[in-house]
């Protein structure tokens, strides 16, 4: 047996630790080359668009690429304490110090060779819908095709091949500092009884108390210039969290007697301090890691549905195309040609309505109030297919675009509009219609009444279209129409109203953020419960030794099964709710400042998350009992 064939071994017999190290290398070298199949791909070169989302795609692979190596370092670093005893058993049969080392490379070599081309196979057998699920949330312009990502290949196998070099010569290198005693008694190092500060355990509380009562309580603005304090706080009270409140609360159980020593509490709590003591910065690192995750997501998913409900699709009238200006200005006929020249050319086939916005001022505040004549909002209503209205007398009909000023304008039921030049309206319902563009309040009245109420204060027209177009076809000629000075969506006098192109717009500048933060955001996910998978996997050897001598005074399998089931969802479990809890504050705070209501988006993201790492605490549960059961026959 030549050398690289014993490491290659050590590796295989190994195979059970070094699972979750190599696929979620595996997982991670797949993303990068994700990113670089995007970066290099043809279709990214044809427009502004595109050249934005190749530079951020671009950008984030190498964020990921320096995530994987803090990653991959922690992983090694979990890997040689748990492997400690098995080094000083062989320099005691004669390998040497350098000759250790050079194992320790060569496995890890072996190890990430492996990752790097799995992941490669990997994102070429998925590429296709990849680049499907790419298309639909970036919203480009091309179709992505599958094509031959040679450049995606070669700097994927380069970057994570010098990775895995420098990773391994930096192990080796932590190596040479290990003395051949402290590898033999790495497992037999007594551990000392931990102890927990009742006052630093106050702090926890209160610590996380000021938090997230700035975070809830003030001003969104307030708390978002004090982001940086919440974090250093959040962030010390989450690791005096499983340091010491977490160690004082088991040391509390241990001492109440009667539950101690209630069924098998007592297996369950005799080592859980020390547990929750060794794996404290695991804790630490996993919830605020799962934190950045849950937030990132969150936060880019939630701001994707306010962009949306805010753009013209939700809150604009249900004329696919509108244009708005003052009466009477000079370019007007000019634009409503290049409008009309623009669906012609497009062939779209069209029905034009015609509103005028004039508007009156009232009796007492002397503000200014939109009113319409009954005719004039019935052809639009008929065009849209809405109900019309007929009205009598000095009857009026309050029109709102807005559900939540729906209710607030039913006060206006309660008394007489008073105009300036002595015209009395009394409103008498409150209708929520879509059918006035960019108009969110508004009076309708009887042509009569209508006629009398002299000389507007100001006047306004819009001119609205309706037509059976697709989406892709309205959006071609938005892009026609906006392209040039003529017309601003965002303008004082000219304002073309365009549902679907603006929708258009938002997605595609967002999807960029969306796209990279879902990944980023998962392979941060992903990393966290890999470290539980380490850290719960490093006691496998003295969890089978510890429950063999218990089952030899009559532990069952039942009994062994609930222990075990419990002690694994405490380490899986315990740094995932505090990440969700404080992942829930955040986006709460983040919901405050937009005055918006993102419970659903928010409750989704957290929702999934968690749905994820059950099914994960499962399959970990499935395999670790089986291995203890292993152990005992």
């Amino acid at each position: 047996m030549t050398f690289r064939q014993f490491a290659f071994n050590n590796v295989l017999r190994n195979k059970r630790l070094y699972a979750a190290y190599f696929l979620s290398s595996m997982f991670t070298v797949m993303i990068f080359f994700t990113f670089a199949v995007f970066a290099y791909h043809p279709a990214l070169n044809s427009s502004d668009v595109n050249h934005n989302a190749q530079a951020a795609l671009s950008t984030s692979k190498w964020l990921i690429y320096g995530f994987s190596f803090f990653f991959v370092l922690y992983s090694m670093s979990s890997f040689l304490k748990t492997r400690k005893r098995e080094f000083g058993l062989l320099m005691l049969q004669g390998i040497s110090p350098g000759q250790l080392r050079r194992m320790v490379f060569i496995e890890n070599m072996w190890i990430g060779t492996g990752a790097t081309i799995g992941g490669i196979l990997i994102g070429l057998v998925f590429a296709k819908a990849i680049l499907l699920i790419g298309e639909n949330i970036l919203v480009l312009d091309e179709k992505l095709n599958f094509y031959i990502p040679i450049q995606a290949i070669i700097l994927t196998v380069i970057s994570f091949l010098v990775l895995f070099v420098l990773i391994s010569m930096f192990i080796a290198a932590i190596l040479r500092s290990e003395s051949l005693i402290s590898l033999i008694r790495s497992q037999r190092a007594p551990k000392s009884e931990p102890r927990a500060s009742i006052w630093l355990s106050i702090l926890v509380i209160v610590l996380l108390a000021i938090s997230y009562g700035v975070a809830l309580l003030v001003d969104a603005n307030l708390a978002l210039q004090l982001l940086l304090p919440i974090i250093v706080m959040v962030s010390i009270a989450t690791y005096l969290l499983f340091t010491q409140l977490s160690v004082y609360i088991i040391g509390s159980m241990k001492n109440r007697k009667s539950f101690f020593w209630r069924r098998t509490n007592m297996l369950l709590l005799s080592d859980l301090s020390y547990r929750m003591k060794d794996n404290a910065r695991t804790f630490f690192l996993v919830a605020m890691v799962s934190t950045v995750s849950f937030c990132a997501i969150g936060t880019l998913y939630g701001l994707q549905a306010l962009l949306v409900k805010s753009s013209t699709v939700e809150t604009a009238a249900s004329f696919p195309i509108a244009y708005t200006s003052m009466a009477g200005d000079a370019t007007q006929s000019t634009n409503l040609q290049t409008i009309r020249q623009a669906l012609s050319t497009a062939g779209i086939p069209s029905q034009e309505a015609h509103l005028a916005l004039n508007q009156y001022k009232l009796k007492n505040d002397q503000t200014e109030r939109i009113i319409l004549s009954e005719t004039a909002f019935n052809q639009a209503n008929v065009l849209l297919g809405e109900q019309t209205v007929q009205l009598q007398g000095n009857q009026a009909v309050v029109i709102t675009s807005s559900t939540a000023r729906q209710t607030a304008e039913h006060q206006m039921l309660q008394k007489e509009v008073q105009l300036s030049n002595g015209v009395a309206l009394q409103p008498t319902r409150v209708i929520f219609s879509q059918t006035i563009p960019g108009v969110s309040l508004a009076l309708v009245v009887s042509d009569d009444l209508y006629k009398r109420l002299g000389t507007p204060a100001s006047k306004a027209d819009i001119y609205a279209w309706t037509t059976n177009a697709s989406e892709k076809e309205l959006i071609a000629v938005g892009k026609e129409m906006f392209s040039g000075d003529t017309f601003t969506q965002y303008g004082a006098y000219h304002i073309l109203d365009f549902p679907s192109y603006t929708l258009y717009t938002v997605k595609s500048l967002y999807g960029i953020a969306l796209f990279i933060g879902l990944f980023i955001g998962i392979v941060f996910f992903v990393s966290a419960g890999s470290f539980l998978y380490f850290r719960l996997y490093s006691d496998l050897d003295e969890d089978k030794q510890k429950f063999r001598s218990i089952a030899k005074l009559g532990l069952t399998e039942r009994e062994l099964n609930r222990v075990l089931t419990q002690q694994i969802a405490l380490l899986f479990f315990a740094p995932i709710v505090v990440a969700l809890i404080h992942g829930s504050i955040a986006l709460t705070t983040l919901a405050h400042l937009f005055d918006a209501q993102l419970f659903t988006e928010c409750a989704t993201v957290l929702g999934i998350f968690f749905l994820i790492q059950l099914v994960y605490f499962f399959i970990v549960r499935f395999f670790y009992i089986k291995q203890v059961r292993e152990a005992l026959h």
